[in-house]
């Protein structure tokens, strides 16, 4: 069995809302696996389906062979899950936390007291054991709730927007983790809206939007999927804007590229000598650029070209996403 996770036409409505639309992956074992979309895309229904969390309402999911509806027990036991918000106690101390998990996985007090103190270790939470979960720093909070995911070592691990809501350090501490974990054969799902995130950490991506896959392959593809080359553009008035993208437009044709930022133009080339055509251009109308540069399509740009939506998360005011379809 090459995939751990298979999905055909898997479809999931909510009332008159269609939350997964014909969903089709494939997923290599020992992989990490990017889900990308923005909010309402589909992502975190597509995980709860895949974890037994809910039924499909057609189609078919499998997770190392196993039919998520007629042998939803046997996935569970293979499977470990690390939602958006923290599933830990925060009365209790980290230590207790990972002993609780451990006993109600069926370890003995010996195994689990060991289990707990060999994953306070992996995780840097040594010192931090013996204090409530309420004391711990968001980035602490998060690699304590995906410690309790790996008491038992799963087979598969879905996380699902591992990273909302945590400083820059912090998100560096838990993609180290994802590697780790991924590295020692567990197969990663991870549903993300930071673009990066996908990029430094899967192996291949989909994006979902409305949901249904509308992109899917590695980072490599879908940059590809826009353009192999592009030139980024910063003005230095964000009011010549329009006039900047009219001027690209006769040299270039249909080339822009979507971007949320006022000062910023973004365009397709054919090749890296359009750069000059359209730099020249931009002298000859009077346009003040700020800085320019040639490379392939970012990541973001792509999203955007994809679902018409910037990659941003929408937080809540505790921090962390709030819960998407």
């Amino acid at each position: 069995m090459t995939h751990a996770i298979e999905t055909h036409a898997l479809v999931k409505s909510f009332g008159a809302t269609r939350a997964l639309d014909g969903v089709d992956l494939r997923i290599r074992r020992g992989s990490v696996y990017g889900l990308l979309g923005p909010n309402g895309a589909g992502k975190t229904t597509t995980v709860r389906i895949l974890s037994t969390l809910r039924k499909p309402d057609a189609g078919t999911a499998t997770v190392l062979g196993h039919d998520v509806v007629r042998e939803a027990k046997l996935v569970r036991q293979k499977v470990s899950l690390t939602g958006q918000y923290a599933s830990v106690d925060e009365d209790l101390t980290g230590q207790e936390n990972l002993v609780l998990v451990a006993r109600l996985l069926g370890f003995s007090w010996t195994q689990a007291r060991a289990r707990a103190t060999e994953l306070l270790e992996a995780f840097d939470l040594t010192d931090a054991a013996r204090r409530q979960v309420s004391t711990y720093s968001g980035g602490m909070r998060r690699r304590i709730d995906i410690a309790a995911s790996l008491v038992a070592i799963p087979e598969v691990l879905f996380l699902d927007e591992p990273t909302t809501g945590l400083d820059p350090r912090a998100r560096n501490e838990v993609w180290d983790l994802v590697r780790r974990i991924a590295a020692e054969g567990t197969t990663v799902l991870l549903t993300t809206q930071y673009l990066d995130e996908a990029d430094r950490l899967a192996e291949r991506m989909a994006v979902i939007d409305h949901g249904r896959v509308i992109a899917e392959g590695t980072s490599r593809d879908l940059k590809a999927s826009v353009g192999s080359n592009a030139l980024h553009l910063r003005l230095a008035r964000a009011d010549q804007r329009a006039l900047a993208q009219e001027l690209i437009t006769r040299v270039l044709g249909d080339g822009l590229l979507p971007s949320t930022d006022p000062t910023e133009v973004a365009a397709r080339l054919g090749d890296t000598g359009q750069a000059v055509e359209v730099l020249g251009a931009l002298a000859a109308g009077r346009i003040d650029v700020a800085e320019f540069s040639v490379g392939t399509p970012s990541l973001d740009e792509v999203f955007l070209a994809l679902t018409g939506k910037p990659a941003e998360p929408v937080a809540s005011t505790n921090g962390t996403e709030k819960a998407t379809r």
